[in-house]
């Protein structure tokens, strides 16, 4: 009798959990409408065009200051961007770096130059032009560098682009 009773137990327990399921599954498909629009597109970002900078292999000087540009653009509305910049002293490279440039020898970092910053854009545009006041150090790390942009729409999908830079004395 006990047998038959763990059995109905683990029967009321499976049935349970398929209930469970359905519902479940009947809620997602009940709280989606044809009306909704999923976004599939991710927004874009380049600085390949004529004001856009840095372009690839550009070289900073140390102790200047730079206006960074990009255009950027997505179909239902941008949200925020970031710019990046971080050695390269070891060579690695990112998946989106067409161009090659000429490289120093691999080296170890003592001061180089790091930046992460995030803006918000303010009205949820679908195309805009991002512009970001860089001022290189005086002590950083001469050398190889790369300089990643990212931008985020009002859904949550990231575009990103990076070109290599290079810091000169």
């Amino acid at each position: 009798m006990p047998f038959l009773r763990a059995c109905g137990y683990f029967y009321l327990m499976k049935l349970f959990f398929n209930l469970l399921a359905a519902m479940g599954l009947m809620t997602l498909l009940a709280s989606c409408t044809d009306s909704e629009t999923l976004d599939e597109e991710k927004p874009t970002i380049t600085v390949n065009y004529a004001q856009g900078f840095p372009q690839a292999c550009a070289v900073l000087q140390r102790g200047q200051t730079y206006t960074f540009r990009a255009r950027v653009s997505d179909n239902l509305g941008l949200a925020s961007y970031s710019l990046g910049v971080h050695h390269n002293f070891d060579q690695h490279t990112h998946d989106d770096q067409p161009a090659e440039c000429e490289m120093d020898a691999v080296k170890s970092p003592t001061n180089p130059l790091t930046l992460m910053n995030t803006f918000t854009i303010e009205g949820s545009p679908t195309d805009s032009e991002i512009t970001i006041t860089v001022s290189v150090p005086n002590g950083v790390d001469p050398g190889d560098y790369h300089c990643g942009f990212s931008v985020t729409d009002v859904t949550g999908w990231q575009g990103r682009t990076s070109v290599d830079i290079k810091i000169a004395e």
